[in-house]
């Protein structure tokens, strides 16, 4: 091993199950408020304590036993995030099953494929939707006894089932979940295959939330105010079911949003305004993009513009004064970050409700100019790292010591080493027990006790991690050359015309890009655009700038590698990668495989015009600029 991380344990030990957590608070502490959901009235929420959920969960649980529903079933939940899906998976552990999360999004096949897989009893859809979904494969799930429709009345139903079922029942049920016993099987992403399940133990699950709660809760809110999260990540996502368990066990107050992009999150963030924010890198680069596109509106971009930089320059003086490397910002970055405090900074913050102190984004790498700039602004905001097979994060910023590029140190009681070839492997109480039903698949990825993360990332003097990659995503050029796209890619969807980039190049002559377009950005960057004469040749200038934008996007991307890993040709897409297409999943990670094939003759193309001799004579200065090529 060429390096490693150890920290030492400070959570207190689990006794129990999932379940346990809200029993507890709200036998302690009845009246705090610890769910939220969206009302028609003029506050826009509803807040019920924690005396209330504890109350619905043992009715559903009691409709549960009545259904037929025994300890160690397996019953899945499709729906997007919602105050059901919270209620439903603490009722099913306190009858000691176990739950089984499906994207609401995700094909026939493959929910056929995990509800078979995992041997599922019953299923709870959302809508109409998912009840046509499922009952396209039932017939061929002869363990599928029961779909509950959400918003049919599947829970007051079940409700109404077990009102004969005596509360000791539950409790007789709830006490014989040990730590040990599996609480979930949450299905990894299948970006290159099938999907594979993760046993997670109520322990594994409870150890990263219980440790964070413990170190960190104290960050998550002013003094005095409970913390309040505003949930949107689909909790079929193992980071979504983290954020959910640790708000329910921290006795912090969480808010359902289903729907996680556009004015349905803007609306969310204006009328609850989280104390703390979760999110994935595109959720933090959309923030930002509407950011600049706003001030632009306003015609105040160029203010804007300074104002971010004068942000990112602030948080990296005080990064390098904290890192015992210097003595913070000077006189003259000091008087500008106070002036932009009062004209630009706070007005940002109320964008996202006017309280979020810190946040956090985790699924893909964060960039650190992002990052930087949404500490100078006043949301600390830090990478996460974490995967399903390790029930969710395993590393955090230590308070003080906080360093943006990297996820953080290894949290407490998990260890972490990086191969010699760069593979990440660790160890600890939150690793999974196996993929269900796979038992080649479990040895290949637990090996010694360590498990093979497939991520590859490096371990600075002070135990920082810093993730660089997948293993299976990196690109090997006909030339020889290693490139990891995941950096290329981040620094492509910086720009605001960007949407999404995937970089390939495998056995070819050098590294090219596919890239989609903002549709809302793109929309304002024409209208401000604005030029004059007949269309067909407004037509032609406006290809022409927006040729010179992305050529600066690529520039500015191959910066940051040397220039044998640099783009040297892209294509723009005239559609996004989606879940629909087969091009995301739908935790909307890259099925990269699929793009390629997808998109084989464009790639083909694009490669063939690159390889053409150019029309007339080339400076060799401009042989090293990216050829564009556009549908």
């Amino acid at each position: 091993m060429r390096d490693t991380a150890l920290a030492p344990v400070v959570a207190p030990p689990l006794s129990g199950g999932l379940a346990d957590s809200l029993f507890t608070s709200a036998d302690r502490d009845p009246a705090l408020p610890l769910l939220a959901r969206r009302t028609d009235t003029a506050a826009g929420w509803e807040e019920v304590t924690a005396g209330e959920v504890c109350a619905q969960v043992v009715d559903l649980a009691k409709g549960l036993i009545a259904a037929g529903i025994s300890p160690g079933n397996r019953v899945a939940l499709m729906a997007r995030t919602r105050y059901e899906w919270t209620v439903f998976s603490h009722a099913l552990w306190a009858v000691a099953a176990e739950v089984v999360p499906i994207h609401p999004n995700s094909s026939r096949d493959q929910v056929e494929w995990i509800l078979r897989d995992a041997g599922c009893v019953a299923v709870a859809v959302e809508d109409e939707q998912g009840i046509m979904t499922v009952g396209t494969v039932c017939d061929r799930l002869p363990r599928l006894r029961h779909v509950w429709q959400l918003d049919g009345g599947a829970v007051r139903e079940l409700v109404q089932r077990g009102a004969s079922v005596p509360y000791t029942t539950v409790e007789s049920l709830r006490r014989i979940v040990l730590p040990d016993a599996t609480a979930a099987v949450v299905y990894t992403s299948g970006t290159t295959g099938r999907p594979l399940g993760c046993a997670l133990s109520h322990r594994g699950l409870a150890y990263p939330c219980d440790t964070m709660l413990a170190g960190w809760a104290h960050t998550a809110a002013a003094p005095g105010e409970q913390p309040r999260v505003l949930a949107f990540l689909p909790f079929s996502h193992v980071y979504g079911l983290m954020i959910m368990l640790m708000c329910v066990r921290g006795g912090v107050l969480m808010a359902h949003e289903p729907e996680p992009s556009g004015n349905a999150l803007a609306s969310a963030l204006t009328s609850f305004r989280p104390t703390y924010l979760y999110g994935v890198p595109s959720v933090f680069e959309k923030l930002y993009k509407n950011f600049l596109r706003a001030a632009e509106q306003a015609g105040r971009g160029a203010l804007f513009e300074r104002a971010a930089q004068t942000a990112r320059d602030f948080a990296a003086a005080e990064e390098r004064r904290r890192l015992g490397g210097g003595t913070g910002p000077g006189f003259e970055l000091r008087v500008q970050h106070a002036l932009y405090e009062r004209t630009v900074y706070r007005r940002l913050r109320a964008t996202l409700g006017g309280r979020v102190l810190r946040g956090t984004s985790g699924g893909s790498s964060l960039n650190r100019e992002l990052s930087l700039f949404f500490e100078g602004i006043g949301v600390y905001l830090h990478d996460g790292y974490g995967l399903t097979e390790s029930s969710g994060g395993i590393t955090m910023q230590p308070l003080g010591r906080e360093k943006s590029g990297t996820v953080g140190r290894p949290l407490p009681g998990t260890e972490v080493q990086v191969a010699d070839d760069g593979e990440i492997l660790l160890r600890g109480p939150s690793v999974f027990q196996g993929y269900v039903g796979e038992e080649a698949a479990t040895r290949a990825a637990l090996r010694g006790g360590w498990l093979s993360t497939g991520d590859i990332g490096r371990l600075d003097s002070e135990g920082y991690l810093t993730i660089t990659g997948r293993k299976k995503d990196i690109i090997v050029t006909n030339g020889g050359r290693s490139v990891a796209p995941a950096p290329l890619e981040q620094r492509l969807r910086m720009h605001p015309l960007v949407h999404q980039a995937v970089v390939i190049g495998d056995d070819r002559p050098c590294v090219g890009a596919l890239i989609t377009l903002d549709p809302e950005f793109l929309a304002h960057w024409r209208a401000a655009l604005a030029l004059p004469g007949d269309p067909k040749a407004r037509e032609s200038r406006e290809d022409n700038a927006l040729r010179e934008e992305l050529t600066r996007a690529v520039a500015s991307a191959n910066s940051a590698v040397s220039r044998a890993e640099s783009i040297r040709v892209y294509r723009v897409l005239p559609e996004p990668f989606a879940a629909d297409n087969g091009l995301l999943t739908p935790s909307l990670k890259l099925r990269r495989d699929a793009i390629v094939r997808h998109y084989a003759a464009e790639i083909e193309a694009m490669y063939e015009a690159r390889s053409r001799p150019p029309r007339g004579p080339r400076e060799p200065a401009d042989w090293d600029e990216p050829d564009d090529v556009f549908r």
